[in-house]
């Protein structure tokens, strides 16, 4: 209908404070935008300086550098007559902002600031940020000198405004303003403004892409519009990965949209869009009209010298709509740790990865994630991607290298080791060989009892004490001692390695040490302090052990791979204890007092829930039914928080892994606690055991449980619960500690933070 134009958004793997780089990338997108014959661009959140600077942004390093940039791309021919979105900080009136940059030959339209911060999960931007509250109001900003010196403008708009071209009207929101309860986009589409653009920062999660999906899907058919979502993609420096999907939607429907998972540094899709389908859309939606004077006016920049539709794009043929195909839990864990690791191996300048492979779930899972990104990166050399084929060549030192095969890739950049003691079985260390040789990794195997003999002929001297084992007559703590000295002497071998074996093999550098504890047993504390979980980075960190099962499923089928059958038909343990005729005493759910479904149930609850320990047992009762009897939720709900709190103080030297879970207890990013707790939790515990007492009188009459439960199971706070007529019973420390499961003993033994020990649960790991 002769009112089409052409809009293009930008998804990028910027990386923080990396200036020079990311203006390159912004150019590149720029300069295939131009060439699909698009007259506006835009791209992601804070693109010319990286989202995860952090506590950079308070420097003024920072800000002067993105003016800089800017700058740069200001007065670059390649920027000429198309409007151009890009996000950086600015300071206005000593206050920093989060914005957006909207220019078009060599001036600068609008700066338009971030009106809602984002400060959950991973994000704590009002650290950095002012929001701007002062809605459709603008102010008059006064440009750097540098920006007047070559461009001739003294100052421009600073708020929240619109931009009005010849044919039709731009609006802006920022990523968290798409999430917030009241979105922008419903009154500035109320106020005649046909494409709004959305430039966000949103990271990866797994089961989490089709909310912003929806989201987007939603804004415009309800109110009708374009939507341009542009979003970063890749690891900027941080524990997240930015996943891509950049969109474009027009009228409820995508139209068009980027890769969630892909090694290209620079994408840019495209949409040929139609102006005239968002009037007479809107115009069909009558209940519309009753709100057009209810919303605030937006005030305008005019550019009435310039307009995105053109003859030229009249006989162009409209973008039809897409259906969006979401990837399932396990190939999300086969692309995205893939992709976080490739940025941080070629971007640390490191010649690859070390794993101590100990042929378990959790060791075999991130080998796996390493032979998935080996093929990500040998699909995108076949497919023609210099930059992936030079990034290759860099870190394996050699200029003429070209990866004929998967293994053979991973054999340059993947060494793995089996580091054995006498506690270690046959079965692990076929399994692990077996899985090294089908996907390709430079292997080898050690047995490190004589360095476990040194190290305890030391403790000896100095003593005169020989520690024993639980199962050759040893106390808890004796037994605890020697199962620890061998993990930790494990993470000792693996950075020797590290350092040496590309040294070994003649070539320079070193090698990444990678982590295999997941998400589940760092909750629990599973895993003992400093051991070989101690890595650089660990790709698994944030996925439970549930979801690493079914992401070995689907590598044994999709990537050829059967060696995983036996791990995964394997029962988990740490072969930390003396064999008992060859074979395996101690199984991991045996130690923790609980199993891996349990614990990924707890962790959902402390954190989606926002549970503690009543309020989870109150919603445990009545999930799990029939099946578990309320005093048997009760010692487990117990024995997981005094498994929580005593191992706490762990989360403090978590490796940084990849964010997956929405549960991950890290501290040092997104699960901010305590990590000295008192652990007895008496008065938590009492509320609990007065439930239980409740439930019982309740058991004998002809209540139901179901009913007694109504009033208050939900709520971690209820009158009923402290009005009912029953009289607390107050227990001592020592009574708590020894109901542990389903079996008592007198006492508990905690020595400092370091070493902890609950009894009839075998140990906690340290």
């Amino acid at each position: 209908m002769g009112r089409k134009a052409i809009v293009a958004v930008s998804t990028l793997n910027q990386w923080a404070l990396d200036f020079e780089g990311n203006l390159q990338r912004i150019l590149e997108s720029i300069k295939l935008a131009k060439e699909n014959g698009a007259t506006f661009r835009t791209g992601p959140e804070l693109e010319i300086c990286g989202y995860s600077c952090e506590d950079h942004f308070y420097e003024n390093d920072t800000l002067l550098h993105s003016w800089e940039v800017l700058l740069e791309l200001l007065i670059s021919p390649v920027c000429k007559d198309i409007i151009v979105d890009v996000g950086m900080p600015i300071m206005h009136h000593n206050f920093v902002y989060n914005c957006r940059v909207i220019f078009l030959n060599r001036k600068i339209l609008l700066i338009r600031p971030k009106l809602v911060m984002c400060d959950g999960g991973n994000h704590r931007e009002s650290r950095w940020f002012t929001p701007w509250q002062r809605l459709a109001e603008l102010d008059e900003h006064h440009l750097p000198r540098m920006i007047h010196e070559y461009t001739g403008q003294q100052t421009a708009s600073f708020g929240d405004g619109v931009i009005a071209t010849l044919d039709t009207c731009i609006g802006f929101e920022i990523c968290e303003e798409l999430w917030v309860g009241y979105s922008t986009h419903i009154p500035l589409g109320l106020d005649g403004v046909e494409i709004i653009v959305n430039s966000s920062g949103s990271h990866a999660e797994l089961r989490k892409a089709y909310v912003t999906v929806d989201l987007i899907k939603s804004a415009t058919l309800k109110s009708g519009g374009c939507y341009l979502f542009s979003n970063l993609r890749g690891g900027d420096g941080g524990r997240v990965y930015f996943n891509g999907n950049s969109c474009i939607a027009l009228n409820g429907e995508i139209l068009n949209r980027s890769c969630q998972f892909s090694l290209k540094d620079v994408e840019v899709v495209c949409a040929t869009i139609d102006l005239e389908d968002v009037r007479h859309y809107r115009n069909g939606l009558r209940n519309r009209s009753q709100l057009v004077d209810k919303g605030p006016k937006y005030p305008r920049i005019n550019v009435f010298d310039f307009s995105l539709s053109s003859n030229r794009t009249f006989c162009v043929p409209e973008t039809n709509a897409r259906l969006w195909n979401y990837y399932s839990p396990e190939e999300e864990i086969a692309l995205g740790p893939a992709c976080w690791l490739w940025d941080y191996l070629r971007r640390s300048g490191q010649g690859g990865f070390f794993l101590p492979l100990s042929g378990g779930v959790d060791s075999a899972s991130t080998a796996c994630i390493v032979y998935s990104m080996c093929r990500l990166v040998v699909q995108a050399c076949d497919g023609g991607d210099t930059n992936a084929l030079a990034a290759v060549r860099k870190i394996i030192c050699d200029p003429e290298y070209t990866p004929n095969s998967v293994s053979d890739l991973c054999s340059k950049l993947f060494v793995t080791c089996y580091m054995g003691t006498e506690n270690s079985s046959k079965e692990t260390r076929k399994r692990a060989e077996r899985l090294a040789e089908q996907i390709g990794s430079y292997h080898f195997g050690i047995t490190i009892d004589t360095a476990i003999s040194a190290i305890m002929a030391i403790f000896t001297t100095i003593t005169g004490r020989v520690p024993r084992f639980s199962a050759h007559g040893g106390s808890a703590r004796e037994s605890l001692a020697l199962q620890n000295i061998q993990a930790r002497l494990r993470m000792v071998l693996s950075y020797l390695f590290a350092q040496l074996m590309l040294w070994v093999r003649g070539r320079p550098g070193g090698l990444l040490v990678l982590g295999s504890a997941n998400v589940d047993e760092a909750l629990r504390g599973y895993f003992t302090k400093y051991d070989c979980s101690s890595a650089d980075i660990n790709p698994i960190g944030g996925i439970s052990k549930n979801d690493l099962k079914k992401f070995l499923n689907y590598a044994k089928e999709h990537f050829h791979l059967d060696s995983l059958s036996d791990i995964l038909d394997a029962v988990p343990t740490a072969e930390l204890e003396p064999l008992k005729d060859g074979k395996l005493s101690q199984t991991d759910e045996q130690d923790m007092g609980m199993t891996y479904d349990e614990l990924s149930t707890f962790g959902h609850l402390r954190t989606k829930n926002r549970c503690g320990p009543y309020s989870m047992f109150c919603k445990l009762v009545s999930t799990w039914g029939r099946s578990v009897t309320p005093e048997e939720v009760a010692e487990k709900v117990k024995h997981f928080f005094r498994c929580y709190a005593i191992n706490r103080h762990k989360m403090t030297i978590l490796t940084p892994s990849y964010h997956a879970e929405y549960y991950s207890p890290d501290d040092n990013r997104f699960d901010h606690r305590p990590f000295l707790y008192n652990v007895a939790w008496k008065w938590q515990f009492r509320d609990i055991d007065d439930k239980l007492q409740h439930l019982q009188l309740a058991s004998n009459s002809t209540k139901p449980t179901d009913s007694v439960l109504s009033d208050d199971s939900g709520s971690s706070t209820s009158s009923s619960l402290h009005n009912r007529p029953i009289k607390p019973k107050y227990v001592s420390s020592t009574d708590l500690f020894g109901k542990t499961g389903t079996r008592k003993s007198g006492g508990v033994v905690v020595s400092g933070a370091e070493c902890s020990y609950v009894p009839g649960r075998n140990m906690l790991y340290v």
